[in-house]
Parts: structure tokens; sequence; C-alpha cells
């Protein structure tokens, strides 16, 4: 992610990126890709699955904004959010297009023709419907407590964490760190974490707390 701004040039039409790498939790640097893709005339595809929930997004910076609920919007699988700009809308084709998608949906039940929704509705599917009841408590805590305080929390939860093991502070909620069996010590204290790449990736949110940290750490040190 750190020289993705640096590799685009006039021959980019489309710069797809992840807003947060899954397994080392660097955070992409959003103004110089943006910059640098406005710059060439390419538009932009943000995969925003690790950042949702924890990292503040403009999702009007971006051609469009792909995002899976299910990790840090902490909500069951089976919802995911897109949204698109105006020149996107009009040339996606919504292969998949079936009765939610329609103008009016009570009458796009049975047969042609089919009449697209004018807005990004038309690029929906019927909904999980029983995904959706999770899913919307999850946002509705997430918006009362605000991103950009779950960014403060989690980022300094995350901190705490590297400083526990030597590390350098960091922007992320996401902490990756090379540390054999590691996994394994947390797991007999039963504390979950991942191993990715073959490093252990620690994740920091708003249901942890500095105890959770020091545990972890008391853990890693036995």
């Amino acid at each position: 992610p750190s020289q993705l701004a640096e590799a685009i040039d006039a021959h980019t039409d489309v710069v797809a990126f992840s807003a947060v790498q899954m397994s080392t939790g660097e955070v992409a640097d959003l103004d110089a890709i943006v910059d640098a893709a406005a710059h060439h005339g390419a538009t932009t595809l943000l995969d925003a699955t690790q950042a949702c929930g924890w990292l503040p997004i403009d999702a009007t910076r971006f051609g469009a904004v792909v995002c899976s609920a299910y990790k840090w919007l902490m909500s069951p699988r089976g919802t995911a959010f897109m949204t698109v700009g105006d020149d996107w809308l009009e040339r996606i084709v919504p292969h998949s297009a079936g009765w939610y998608a329609g103008e009016d949906v009570h009458a796009s039940y049975f047969g042609p023709p089919l009449r697209l929704a004018s807005t990004a509705r038309r690029l929906d599917t019927s909904p999980a419907w029983f995904s959706w009841v999770g899913t919307q408590p999850a946002l509705e805590l997430i918006n009362h407590i605000g991103v950009g305080n779950v960014y403060d929390h989690d980022v300094a939860l995350a901190n705490r964490f590297r400083a526990g093991l030597g590390m350098e502070p960091s922007n992320s909620a996401i902490v990756s760190v090379d540390l054999p069996g590691g996994a394994e010590r947390l797991e007999r204290a039963g504390i979950v974490a991942a191993l990715r790449g073959g490093r252990l990736r620690a994740s920091w949110h708003i249901y942890n707390t500095d105890a959770d940290v020091d545990s972890a750490l008391d853990a890693l040190a036995d």
C-alpha cells in the first residue's frame, strides 16, 4: 500500500485497493492515492471492509466503496454496503437485478418489464432479512459512539499493545507481529487472536479495554 500512489500513471484506469491491509493492519495513504488517481484521470474502488467501523472514511472521495459488514461493523454475515458516484451508477450494469432493484419494489414481483430504480438501489439484491436484524443495532451503536471516538479508543489500545511488545506506535487498530508461538500462548489464556501470513494479528475494538490488552501481554510473557 505504501507504494501504490507512486505506481499510478497515465496507463491506469481503475485503482482498486484496501483502506486497511487485512494481514498487516497497514493503513493506506488515502490522500496520496486519491490525488494520484485524479491527476492521471483514473477512478478509484475502495475496499473498506477492514476500515469501516473504526477508521473515518469519506465515501464521496472515491468512485465506489465496498464494505462487508461482518468485520468492524460487528454485524452478522450476509450484510454489506456499496456506495457509488454518479458516473459509476450510470455505467454499472446490474446483472443480478431482481424485484428489490425496481423503482417500485412491490410492482416488480412478476414479469417484465423490470423498471430499475433511478438510485443506487438498482444495484441491490433481495435483503438477507435476518442478517439485517443484527446489523441495524450494531450500526446504531457505532453511530451513537461516533467513528472518531471509536478510532481514538481502538488505536490507543493497539498502541498500548504495541508498546508492551516493544514496538513503535501506529495509526492502525490492527497489530501484526512476528511472534512464534504467540497464538498458542494466547489461546491457552482464553484469548482469541489470528495468524495471518505466519504473523500474530491482534485487532482491538470498542468491546476491548486496557485490561484486555494487559491480559494479552501477560499471556505472551509467560
